[in-house]
């Protein structure tokens, strides 16, 4: 990892396990992911990635282990982080609405972007705003443009991506690529999950592999779970 382009640890992984039913899918997970980075996660499915992320997004709470985001614990200091934005596996649309009508109602419980900025987010994942056919009528491709649409709409720092590529043709792919690899230039701080090793290899500055709940680093060696030299008590 360059860590003149990466910035400091803003999620923080330590020592974190989960189980379902008596079966561990997450040992004792450790690991910084540092801003201004795309980091990615390989494995299989069932291997434990999607559960990592829930975990860091807070919609699931690790039975042992901390999670920091901006150095606020996850499930003490915030239930769910701020300024964090989600693709987590299929994203969800109200089916007889536009896909305008759903980021507009998104976006009205915040009222951080209007429609202004919707139409610029869709017309800049490929979507064109003024179109009349309702979500349920979107090939999967389109859901996923969608999908990251209402990740980026409000302009996060921080980008939860489990898949994002699912469904896109040759071109959706590299459209899409070229679209996070601009984020990350902006300073955002991404994790990606992919089952394609070319989107990991075209976009990753870190790489890391989770099997069977087990995390092992595969680029980008660092220092994990640092935390205790930045003056947070665990």
């Amino acid at each position: 990892m360059n860590r003149e382009k990466c910035g400091d640890a803003v999620i923080q992984v330590h020592q974190v396990r989960k189980s379902f039913g008596g079966e561990m899918v997450l040992w004792d997970i450790t690991r910084d992911f540092r801003r201004g980075c795309i980091h990615g996660i390989v494995g299989n499915n069932g291997s434990g990635k999607t559960v990592l992320m829930k975990c860091i997004c807070g919609f699931l709470a690790p039975d042992q282990g901390e999670i920091l985001v901006n150095y606020q614990r996850v499930g003490r200091d915030v239930d769910f982080p701020g300024d964090m934005g989600l693709i987590i596996e299929t994203p969800g649309f109200l089916p007889r609405l536009t896909g305008r009508k759903n980021l507009e109602l998104l976006a009205s419980l915040r009222g951080i972007v209007g429609k202004r900025e919707i139409g610029d987010v869709l017309r800049q994942v490929g979507l064109d705003p003024a179109m009349k056919k309702p979500v349920g009528k979107y090939s999967l491709g389109m859901r996923q443009r969608l999908g990251l649409a209402q990740a980026i709409m409000e302009n996060p720092s921080i980008l939860i991506l489990d898949e994002p590529f699912n469904g896109l043709d040759r071109q959706g792919v590299a459209q899409m690529r070229e679209l996070i690899g601009s984020l990350r230039d902006q300073g955002k701080t991404i994790i990606l999950a992919s089952h394609n090793q070319a989107d990991i290899d075209a976009l990753c500055d870190t790489v890391c592999e989770m099997d069977a709940g087990h995390m092992t680093m595969l680029r980008g060696e660092e220092d994990p779970g640092d935390w205790w030299r930045q003056g947070v008590e665990v």
